[in-house]
Order: C-alpha cells, then sequence, then structure tokens
C-alpha cells in the first residue's frame, strides 16, 4: 500500500457535491467516492450545488484549492450541468467554457499537480425506443477536446453513465436517480422526480464508473483504491 501522502480536489456542480441534511436521500457522487479510497488518500469536495465554471470562479471558491495544491495533489474537474443551459443565470458560453477549463488544467499544473477532466454524468432522459438520450452532447465533447488538446487525464462520465442508463433500461435506472413517492421521506413530502440527482444507490452506482475511470487512465491513484470497499 502506498505510504506518502495525497489529496484529491473534486470541483465541479451539485452532482458531485455533499448534500446537508434537508436535501438527503439526495446525494453527490463525490460522497461515496471519498469513502473508497485508502488511509493514504483525502478526498477534498469543493463542488456546490448550482455553480458553473463561470461561476465558480467568479465566486472565488477555485482560488483557495490553486492555491493550496502540491506536486502530490489531483484536481478532478466536473462541470456542464449548468454551464449548458442558455436560461439558467449560471450559463457560460462554449468558448468561455473552454477557457475556464483550460485555466483550471493551466493553474493545476503550474503548482506540480495532476488535472484530470470529467465530462458531465447522464441525465435519465429516454427517447421512445427506450435508448438513453445525449444529454450533454455540447458541452461533453467541449470537455474531451479540451482533454484532447492539451493531453489532459479524461474519464468520460458521460459515455460510461449513458452505457449504464442503456443496460438498466428506463425503469431499472428510475432507482439511482432522486425520485420518491409523496409521503417516503420527510425532505420531500410531495415527493420528488428529479432525473439529474442521484439516490444514495446511484451515487455509489456513479462513483464506481469514476473509479473504473482512475483504472482505465492507469494513475497512480488506482493503487490506492480500497477493494475491500465494494
Amino acid at each position: 500500500m502506498p505510504s506518502d501522502s495525497t489529496t484529491v480536489h473534486l470541483i465541479g456542480d451539485s452532482t458531485a457535491a455533499e448534500k446537508d441534511p434537508d436535501e438527503r436521500p439526495e446525494t453527490g457522487w463525490g460522497t461515496p467516492f471519498a469513502e473508497r479510497f485508502d488511509d493514504s488518500v483525502t478526498v477534498a469536495n469543493h463542488a456546490r450545488n448550482g455553480r458553473s465554471t463561470r461561476t465558480f470562479l467568479e465566486e472565488g471558491r477555485w482560488d483557495p484549492v490553486v492555491d493550496g495544491l502540491t506536486e502530490t495533489h489531483y484536481v478532478f474537474v466536473q462541470f456542464g450541468h449548468n454551464d449548458e443551459v442558455p436560461s439558467k443565470e449560471q450559463y457560460t458560453t462554449e468558448s468561455a467554457f473552454v477557457a475556464n477549463l483550460e485555466q483550471f488544467v493551466a493553474e493545476t499544473r503550474d503548482r506540480g499537480a495532476t488535472p484530470v477532466l470529467l465530462t458531465p454524468i447522464a441525465r435519465r432522459h429516454f427517447d421512445e425506443a427506450g435508448e438513453p438520450e445525449d444529454t450533454h452532447h455540447d458541452y461533453a465533447a467541449l470537455t474531451r477536446e479540451v482533454a484532447r488538446d492539451r493531453d489532459v487525464a479524461l474519464i468520460d462520465a458521460d459515455e460510461r453513465s449513458r452505457a449504464l442508463l442503456a443496460d438498466l433500461g428506463p425503469e431499472g435506472s428510475k432507482p439511482l436517480y432522486n425520485h420518491l413517492p409523496p409521503g417516503e421521506h420527510p425532505n420531500y413530502p410531495d415527493g420528488v422526480a428529479d432525473d439529474t440527482h442521484f439516490s444514495e444507490r446511484g451515487a455509489r452506482r456513479m462513483a464506481e464508473l469514476i473509479l473504473d475511470g482512475v483504472e482505465a487512465l492507469d494513475l497512480g491513484l488506482a493503487a490506492r483504491v480500497d477493494r475491500d470497499g465494494r
């Protein structure tokens, strides 16, 4: 087991973020992800609900992250859910989205740390044939392009999660997302049908997809995953 310690910083939106008690059982994938490493790894989850690359930067949330980076650190970057929606206050143009990702990458590398880009995890939307729709087409593609152009490690969470949705189908995938009938949970007395955010079970499954991506990249981090935690 590696004895030298490292920190994995997560920056992103609500799909990765820690949740307050009044939001449960909604769960970000960053929570179970953090539990899957041995004691040499610390996961610092800086992701926050409702953020885009632009607002994360504008609010000064990136500054303390980059200021604390060292050569032993990783920065996992997953945005897109809010950047891509023109009607949202957090909307980020395509050119600005690319520039922001490039800033995260460049400043991470300037500190000697390792950036990892992630495409956004798929929303649970199916077409009439029962196939999962490509809900992040443009902004996932932009993330892939930045990863290719800047030679950055990429975990294609969009592709991996759509494959999982295709395997489970419309009904089988529903328990992975925050779907509750009225009266089942006090935080959602009227029920909820949320096809973007995850249940605890769903967050664990999505975290596994991210960890599979870590292994596929052959990152040094892969040796630190606690296999007994499955």
